[in-house]
């Protein structure tokens, strides 16, 4: 029995690690902290350690997770890409010098950096010149994102000097936190969740579809490795300075220590001094210096054996719950947040923490006036993770989750399958009316300028736009002169319409019946339909009408649309009062429709293609756009399905060689010109 149930923690261990990999390295949305999930790995080693009778080859303890994306081309390391072994305390610190001092012996030189919270990536250098991006991937193999990592500008496209033919040099894509604030306050503007940490948004700002969004979120990048066949010398930290005369934006911030004192003193500076940095960091990390010791070192199934990392924990805080509010989104969903007595955490004054849903209230198992610990770390956004039940106050209540919208009052709903409450009432309830207004509004949707938040709140309060349609009919009369009172202060106007900004939001709004018709079934705020799904949708109905008319086997027949989103649409436009408003939206001038030659008249209707490589005529995207707007599809690998592939330069040698196996078509910039124009 005692075996039974080591075998079942063994395999609950490795279920769980499995779905945090997944939401970790696939999905970019981490459900648990760093720590619980070496936590996890470390009992899960120690478990199979112990009973190898129970060893599984699939068991993710032999292998590194895995961030691939289908959505681009992969590249197979030359050099294995492994993550480091973490460490929490100067305990085990002290273990790997140990380790390492018996293995080589002497006095041993370690460089100790800044562990950057971002997304790893390998630049390879030909020649002076840029040729991969790759993420990390698996280790063996990652994602080609040349393209998007062009836009950074610290990262050098030529180097100067005296730079070896070939190398590659590693480091970490970040995104500053001035930026991070900018990203998460837009994204707050178009209705969009805001990224939890900087982290989430650098790996996700890297996966991109279009190299173009990438640039606009301000990405940076640090490089702390070199490695390659010809280095310059065999000093790692030697090496990293001569890559900084090279063109490469080097850290600062790291420090060559001879002894574990020189080490801990490093870990402590930086551990109280990281708020300080521009950018987020969650460690050190500590590597032999001597690059003949390192290899002499050697590698484990997943890390170097001459190198680890130390993780800072999670800054935590004690503070005492004042109150819990219920917020009101969009989509009608229903936010707890917890209100909290001001207290400092992680540089910052925390006030407000977010509770998730009915079921983290009711694991925290949460009591009016509760002492609470909130924690942060890397974290943007503040958590609570437990409750101090000691200093519970006698009788105090317990917090039950609302059963009605706080708004509006209609009784709760909680969909089957979801861990969110609610509020079903989307043709009254204020905040979800005024949520879909400014989204319809924001820059992705019909991107009218002039036209914030503050515009909506007075122009709903003065009952002038109720919903999306009405913002057609106002006029100037009716806008100039109209302002909203402070609620504090009746003297006081929050926001007033004077004769410029009247008319500037009259210029905007006309100007918004100009916008393509993916941008306006975007702002329509179907339920699943971003802006992609919109784009796909466009594409394929070409017309409001006929897409309010597809059945569900015709929505599903399209790529990438699946039964969720089917339903979602057809649930859309059975409403009556949404055609309504979509025939006042008609009438008001707005595009709902798009070109519908571009799928049924084009001369490459029927056709696919797969474009790699570089050109001298076009740049990729511009060719995958003549594909489009004649008709044909974009695809991202070769497949049977594939009837061209249109190669450049260094296309990759892997297309070509599925293309030639698979029988496709392979041709070059002048043919694809050729097909273009005859």
């Amino acid at each position: 029995m005692m075996n039974e149930n080591i075998q079942q923690e063994i395999q609950s261990l490795r279920e769980q690690l499995n779905q945090h990999n997944h939401q970790y390295y696939v999905l970019n949305q981490p459900s648990i902290s760093d720590y619980a999930y070496d936590q996890m790995m470390h009992t899960l080693i120690k478990l199979e350690k112990e009973h190898p009778e129970y060893m599984d080859t699939n068991s993710p303890s032999l292998r590194v997770g895995s961030d691939i994306s289908n959505d681009f081309q992969q590249i197979t390391h030359k050099y294995p890409m492994l993550s480091l072994g973490n460490t929490y305390n100067e305990g085990e610190i002290a273990d790997f010098h140990q380790r390492v001092s018996k293995a080589i012996g002497g006095n041993i030189e370690y460089v100790c950096e800044l562990k950057y919270d971002g997304t790893a990536i390998g630049l390879t250098y030909e020649n002076g010149q840029l040729t991969h991006a790759v993420t990390r991937g698996d280790g063996e193999k990652g994602d080609d994102v040349t393209a998007n990592v062009k836009t950074i500008k610290s990262i050098p496209l030529q180097l100067k000097g005296d730079y070896p033919a070939h190398f590659e040099i590693r480091g970490e894509i970040f995104i500053p936190n001035a930026e991070f604030q900018k990203i998460n306050e837009l994204r707050d503007i178009e209705g969009e969740a805001p990224f939890a940490n900087a982290r989430n948004a650098a790996a996700g700002s890297l996966k991109m579809k279009k190299s173009s969004d990438v640039a606009r979120r301000g990405l940076d990048c640090y490089l702390y490795y070199m490695i390659g066949e010809q280095l310059p010398t065999t000093i790692h930290s030697h090496n990293l300075e001569k890559a900084r005369t090279w063109g490469f934006k080097i850290p600062e911030h790291y420090k060559i220590c001879h002894s574990l004192e020189e080490i801990n003193e490093f870990i402590a500076h930086w551990n109280k001094e990281r708020h300080q940095l521009p950018f987020e960091i969650d460690g050190i990390v500590i590597k032999v210096n001597d690059i003949n010791l390192q290899n002499e070192l050697g590698y484990t199934a997943k890390s170097p054996r001459w190198a680890i990392s130390y993780k800072f924990q999670a800054e935590e805080a004690c503070t005492q719950l004042l109150s819990v509010d219920y917020q009101v989104g969009r989509s009608g969903k229903i936010t707890p947040v917890a209100n909290l007595e001001p207290v400092q955490l992680a540089g910052t004054t925390v006030k407000r923490a977010s509770l998730h849903n009915a079921d983290i209230i009711q694991q925290l198992d949460l009591h009016e006036s509760d002492m609470v610990y909130v924690e942060k770390g890397g974290e943007i956004i503040p958590k609570i993770t437990g409750v101090d039940e000691s200093a519970r106050p006698p009788l105090s209540s317990k917090i039950h989750f609302i059963t009605k919208c706080p708004e509006c009052g209609t009784m709760l709903i909680r969909p089957e399958g979801e861990a969110a409450h609610f509020c079903p009432n989307d043709k009254t309830c204020p905040p979800q009316l005024k949520g879909k207004i400014e989204h319809f509004v924001s820059r992705k949707a019909l991107n009218i300028d002039s036209f914030g938040e503050q515009v909506v709140d007075l122009l709903f309060e003065k009952g002038l736009v109720r919903e999306v349609s009405d913002i057609y009919q106002l006029s100037y009369d009716q806008l100039n002169g109209l302002s909203r009172i402070s609620s504090d202060d009746p003297q006081k106007k929050t926001f007033s319409f004077q004769e410029k900004s009247t008319q500037n939001l009259l210029n905007g709004i006309a100007k918004s019946k100009e916008v393509p018709f993916p941008n306006v079934l975007f702002g329509l705020g179907i339920k699943h339909v971003g802006a992609t799904v919109a784009k796909t949708l466009t594409k394929k109905f070409h017309t409001i009408d006929r897409l309010a008319n597809a059945t569900l086997e015709e929505l599903t027949e399209v790529d990438d649309i699946g039964p969720k989103v089917a339903q979602s649409v057809i649930t859309y436009f059975a409403n009556s009062e949404n055609r309504a408003m979509i025939t006042r939206l008609k009438d008001a001038g707005l595009q709902l429709q798009g070109e519908a030659q571009n799928e049924n008249l084009g001369k490459f209707t029927g056709l696919s293609f797969v474009v790699s490589g570089t050109f001298t005529q076009f740049s990729r995207d511009e060719l995958k756009n003549k594909i489009e707007q004649h008709g044909g599809k974009n695809l991202s690998g070769v497949s049977a399905k594939t009837s061209y592939l249109v190669a450049g330069e260094k296309t990759g040698p892997a297309k070509l060689a599925k293309a030639q196996k698979l029988g496709v078509k392979i041709i070059s910039e002048s043919d694809f010109i050729d097909l273009l124009e005859n």
